[in-house]
């Protein structure tokens, strides 16, 4: 797939990013920046952990509303508004190359964006003026099937698209507010350490790595990350798409905690 751009990006918790939690200000500052450094996209692709079908699900609405799927937050954060248009076709482009792949897939001409999208668009593109489409994670949560969803998406045609991965590195949510202590950080840092390792390593052959990936769990203290990996696994469909080492990684903190980011810059001969 030509003339992409892939992003997997830690969104945050629920609103906080937007109402100026002082945790969130690396992130905040790391989002604005990276928007800054992309190429003005003409569609976003985004795949929210906060959306789980049984087969994969592509939001087809035009005019996309709001779903405020977090709760106990200030007035404000249930009068954040997103008003990007969906895009339709881009929405079917997406299911055809899913089927064509033999991956069972499906339009959802209803559902509005999920805080996985607004949050850290808002942040990007406070405008609103890119069409954006959401696509579901699958409700097993096989690893190998998100890779397999990703590479899928190399055969989609659609000119100046970025695709994001809103998920979150790190996402333990009794570790985020325990009383720190010395063994969460260690495990936290060494499970980022392999993650970096594991998808910035040039020299790691694709088959490797595309194993690892699919064996994530087996990681330094993978499961003391992700109790559940519907966090990570946004990761799993953007290197899936991409197929290589990331081009960039960036590290932010988080309630205390260590979290990642990895960007895969367009090539001019594929990617």
């Amino acid at each position: 797939m030509n003339n992409v751009d892939i992003a997997f990006i830690s969104h945050g918790g629920g609103p906080m990013p937007l109402l100026n939690e002082p945790n969130h200000t690396q992130l905040v500052a790391y989002l604005k920046s990276l928007a800054s450094t992309l190429k003005k996209p003409s569609a976003i692709l985004l795949i929210s952990a906060h959306w789980e079908e049984s087969v994969a699900t592509i939001t087809a609405n035009a005019a996309p509303g709001m779903i405020y799927d977090y709760y106990g937050f200030p007035p404000a954060a249930y009068q954040v508004q997103y008003p990007s248009q969906g895009e339709p076709k881009l929405a079917e482009k997406v299911q055809q190359v899913l089927q064509h792949a033999g991956i069972e897939a499906k339009l959802d001409h209803h559902r509005g964006y999920d805080h996985g999208l607004y949050v850290p668009l808002t942040l990007m593109y406070p405008a609103a003026d890119i069409p954006a489409i959401q696509l579901s994670l699958v409700n097993n949560l096989d690893a190998a099937q998100h890779l397999a969803i990703g590479k899928a998406l190399q055969s989609l045609d659609y000119e100046n698209l970025l695709v994001i991965g809103s998920g979150f590195s790190f996402h333990n949510m009794q570790a985020f507010f325990a009383q720190d202590n010395q063994q969460s950080q260690i495990n936290n840092h060494e499970f980022e350490q392999w993650l970096r390792s594991t998808l910035s390593d040039n020299t790691l052959p694709e088959p490797k790595r595309n194993l690892m990936m699919q064996n994530w769990h087996k990681a330094p203290h993978a499961r003391y990350c992700h109790p559940r990996e519907e966090h990570l696994l946004p990761l799993h469909v953007c290197y899936g798409l991409a197929g290589r080492a990331s081009d960039e990684y960036e590290n932010v903190t988080i309630f205390n905690k260590q979290s990642s980011a990895f960007v895969w810059r367009r090539k001019e001969q594929g990617i």
